[in-house]
C-alpha cells in the first residue's frame, strides 16, 4: 500500500478548522481534523510533510512520526503549527490502518478497557470554535445550545437541561470574560464575586448531582489565580483546569500546592517531552491531552501510559471537529487510567452533521465505542463540493 496524496479541506464557515486527508493507492482515504492557524497547517501539509510521506506505506505510522517530528519540530523549534499537522496526519494514518484491518482504532490499540467513557459537555455554543480568536466570551445570546451564553446567564436551567439528557458533568468558564477586560493579573472583590455567582447559581438548583470544572484558558498569573482557587474551593469543582500557562510547570506545581481542588494541566502541552516534566514535579493531578495538538494517536498513547506510570488520571480534550472527538475516544476506552472524554454538544447536534455521516453516541452520560473500522466515520461526499469550500491536494508525482 503507498500514499499517492495528501489533501487539505477548509470551509469558509469554520475558518480555524482544517481537515487533512491521507489517500492510498488501494482507495482507502484517512481522514483528521486540527484547529487553529490553518494557513499554517495547509503550508506545512503539502510543503513539508507530502514529499516525506507521497509514495510510502501509510501503515508505518512510528517511522513516518519520528520523521516528520525529527524533520520540523524537534530541528527548528516548531512545537504550534508543526505539532499540529502532525497530528492530524497521524490520526488521518491510524485511520488509514484501522480500515486496512477491518478493525476499529481502539481494538489496535489493545482493545476496550472500559466498555464506555464518561463524557462532560463543555458549555460553548455552536460557534464558540468556529469563530477563533474574535469569539464572543459570553455567546451569542439566548437560543437553543447557546451554552455558552446559558453557562453566565442561566447556570442553573443549563445545569438542569444537561442532567435531563443524562449528562452530569460540564465545564465553564466565567472568570474568562474578567480576564480579558483586565490584565489577569488582579481581581476585585466585585469581579471575584461576579465569577462564582455561576457556580452558587449550579449548586443551589441541583446540589452534587452535577460534577462542575473550571476552564482558565492560561488567563490568570499566579497570585490571582490561587485567589480564584480559593475562592471557588466551597462550590467542590471537579478541577481546575490552565488557570496559569503550562509553559511554567513550577507554577502550576504552586498553584496546585494552594488548593484542595484537583489541578489538571494541559491542554497547553505539546508531546511526552512537556509532559514528562509536569509528572516528574508531581504539579498535576489529572493530565489533559489533546490528540490533534499534542502528536496525535501515536504519541497521545506515549503521554497516557507516562501518565499511568505516575499513577495520575488522563482526560482526554476536545473543542476542535468530530475526528479529533473521536480520536479521544478511541484512545480513552483504550486506557486504563482515562476517566473522561470532554465533548460539545451545540457542535454534535448542529455542524458536525453537516459534515460526517456519524459522530458519537452518548447514552447516560457516557459515549460508548464507535463500531466502524478506523477512526469511524468519514468526510460526507457533499463537503467536497461545497461552494466555499477551499480544496487543496498535493499527488505522487506531482
Amino acid at each position: 500500500m503507498q500514499i499517492t496524496a495528501l489533501e487539505t479541506i477548509q470551509l469558509e464557515p469554520f475558518p480555524f478548522l482544517v481537515f487533512i486527508r491521507v489517500h492510498t493507492d488501494e482507495g482507502l482515504i484517512g481522514t483528521s481534523d486540527t484547529y487553529y492557524t490553518t494557513d499554517a497547517v495547509r503550508g506545512f501539509v503539502h510543503q513539508w510533510a507530502a514529499p516525506m510521506l507521497l509514495g510510502k506505506d501509510p501503515r508505518d505510522i512510528e517511522r513516518h512520526w519520528e520523521s516528520m517530528y525529527a524533520r520540523s519540530v524537534a530541528r527548528w523549534g516548531g512545537t504550534g503549527t508543526e505539532m499540529r499537522s502532525i497530528s492530524a496526519i497521524d490520526a488521518a494514518l491510524w485511520d488509514i490502518l484501522g480500515q486496512s484491518l477491518g478493525a476499529p482504532i481502539y481494538r489496535l490499540l489493545g482493545g476496550l478497557a472500559h466498555d464506555r467513557i464518561p463524557t462532560y459537555n463543555t458549555c460553548g455554543g455552536p460557534t464558540y470554535g468556529a469563530r477563533g480568536a474574535k469569539g464572543s466570551t459570553r455567546g451569542e445570546g439566548k437560543g437553543p445550545l447557546e451554552d455558552l451564553w446559558a453557562q453566565i446567564n442561566e447556570p442553573e436551567v443549563l445545569a438542569q437541561e444537561l442532567l435531563s439528557e443524562g449528562i452530569r458533568a460540564m465545564k465553564i468558564w466565567p472568570f474568562d470574560p474578567i480576564a480579558l477586560r483586565g490584565t489577569g493579573r488582579y481581581i476585585s472583590d466585585a469581579d471575584l464575586h461576579e465569577g462564582l455567582e455561576p457556580f452558587r447559581r449550579i449548586r443551589e438548583a441541583v446540589g452534587e448531582r452535577m460534577e462542575i470544572m473550571l476552564e482558565g484558558h492560561g488567563y490568570w498569573d499566579i497570585t490571582t489565580a490561587k485567589r480564584i482557587a480559593r475562592a471557588v474551593e466551597e462550590y467542590r469543582p471537579a478541577w481546575l483546569e490552565d488557570m496559569v500557562l503550562g509553559h511554567d510547570i513550577r507554577q502550576i506545581g504552586e498553584l496546585k500546592a494552594s488548593t484542595t481542588t484537583p489541578i489538571l494541566a494541559s491542554e497547553l502541552l505539546i508531546t511526552r517531552y512537556q509532559y514528562r516534566p509536569l509528572m516528574e514535579a508531581r504539579a498535576a493531578d489529572i493530565v489533559m491531552v489533546d490528540p490533534t495538538w499534542t502528536g496525535g494517536i501515536t504519541e497521545s498513547r506515549k503521554i497516557i501510559a507516562l501518565a499511568e506510570s505516575f499513577g495520575l488520571p488522563v482526560a482526554m480534550h476536545d473543542c476542535t471537529g468530530p475526528f479529533t472527538l473521536l480520536a479521544g475516544v478511541h484512545l480513552a476506552l483504550s486506557a486504563p487510567n482515562a476517566i473522561y472524554q470532554e465533548h460539545v454538544r451545540a457542535y454534535i447536534r448542529t455542524w458536525y452533521s453537516e459534515l460526517v455521516p456519524e459522530s458519537v453516541t452518548i447514552e447516560d452520560g457516557h459515549i460508548l465505542p464507535p463500531t466502524g473500522a478506523g477512526i469511524g466515520t468519514h468526510l460526507l461526499d457533499e463537503v467536497l463540493r461545497r461552494s466555499d469550500a477551499t480544496v487543496q491536494i498535493t499527488r505522487l508525482g506531482d
